[in-house]
């Protein structure tokens, strides 16, 4: 007869050490994502601002 109890947990010690492995994953990921100071953004007038400006 099988041994449900170890097989239970022995899924579960199994179970654990994947959340911890995606855990750690996930935090890695988070920390390069914040390092990074992202492309230079430009914000860009709007048509009608370009066009009434053009009137002037």
């Amino acid at each position: 007869m099988p041994d449900y109890k170890e097989m239970y947990l022995t899924l579960m010690r199994e179970t654990e050490k994947a959340v911890r492995i995606l855990i750690e994953a996930q935090q890695k990921c988070e920390a390069l994502y914040l390092r990074d100071d992202g492309p230079n953004l430009i914000v860009l007038p709007l048509p009608e601002q370009t066009e009434s400006a053009e009137k002037e």
